[in-house]
């Protein structure tokens, strides 16, 4: 009797669900990305300038184990991009994932820079799944530098689940401006396993000294004199790191002339009052994204996350 009975009470609302989850999907569209020559590369983005060499380039874009696709999908009614790297077919569904969180400020089309870097942490057995934020490479919506665009890398979280990979494995990378976004996200309760960022900003009042850092703080926000204390509060995670509970492995450049390395220094000093767990590497005379040794970077972030895996 219970067995006949169960289907009749939840058959309707399980199937109410199902309808208007496939009503409203997030992801709107999955396109295969087509890599250019490494010569249209260097000169179109700072691939060479920070990313990879030749070989390197050439190595990741010929690796046929892998797939790079360029996804859209709905972040707060808005369509925003995303790049996702991983094996063909159902060998990315069980995998743990890396959400990637890209440096700077508005970009356009930046694959040729992470393809390298993806292949190594695709190699090393996770899938990569990268918010570009709103505003970039024909994504709607208006960066905000930390602001209304957090909810780009939140809501990456619901997509991983719709193309059907697992979420138990989550982990977060940042380079330079996307370690602050990571710092947010832990804030505001990403569900990550474990968390790495490198040539990140903690201290956006420090970054904003002098005039060059005045004039480029009106450039991306508008209202920055009216709201200056929030706007500098919401993305200096170095006056919460009573919030940041997810274990964390800051790394930096010795000699990052666009970050100093006393932004990751004081934070990890913060970090050390608590019962945090977390690790701290500075590489000696490397630049901001670490360039020099951006394979023993890569690998420090694997060997860290590996730590923090569940089966």
């Amino acid at each position: 009797m219970y067995k006949k009975i169960f289907p009749a009470l939840f058959l309707p609302f399980f199937l109410a669900v199902q309808a208007l989850a496939q009503a409203d999907p997030l992801l709107i569209s999955r396109t295969i990305y087509e890599f250019p020559s490494w010569e249209k590369a260097s000169e179109s983005t700072d691939v060479e300038k920070f990313y990879a060499i030749e070989s390197e380039y050439r190595k990741a874009v010929s690796d046929k184990r892998f797939r790079f696709e360029k996804i859209r999908y709905r972040s707060d009614g808005l369509s925003v991009v995303a790049y996702i790297y991983g094996p063909k077919g159902e060998k990315a569904w069980n995998r743990p994932v890396i959400v990637f969180n890209r440096g700077s400020y508005i970009r356009g089309d930046i694959a040729p820079e992470h393809i390298a870097m993806f292949n190594r942490l695709a190699d090393a057995g996770f899938t990569i799944v990268a918010p570009l934020y709103r505003g970039s490479d024909g994504g709607e919506g208006r960066d905000e530098l930390g602001g209304a665009d957090l909810n780009d890398l939140m809501n990456i979280v619901p997509v991983i689940r719709e193309i059907g990979w697992s979420d138990k494995n989550l982990f977060l990378y940042g380079e330079s401006r996307g370690g602050m976004m990571v710092f947010q996200a832990i804030r505001d309760g990403f569900p990550a396993r474990a968390a790495a960022t490198f040539g990140a900003f903690t201290d956006l009042e420090e970054m904003g000294r002098g005039p060059q850092g005045e004039a480029m703080a009106r450039a991306i926000w508008p209202d920055f004199e009216k709201k200056r204390a929030e706007i500098i509060e919401r993305r200096s995670a170095i006056l919460w790191p009573e919030k940041l509970k997810v274990p964390l492995l800051l790394m930096h450049g010795g000699k990052d002339q666009s970050v100093a390395v006393n932004q990751t220094l004081r934070l990890s000093s913060e970090l050390s009052k608590s019962d945090l767990e977390f690790g701290v590497t500075v590489f000696p005379g490397a630049d901001h994204t670490i360039s020099g040794s951006r394979e023993e970077r890569d690998r420090h972030a694997v060997e860290f996350f590996r730590r923090f895996l569940v089966k």
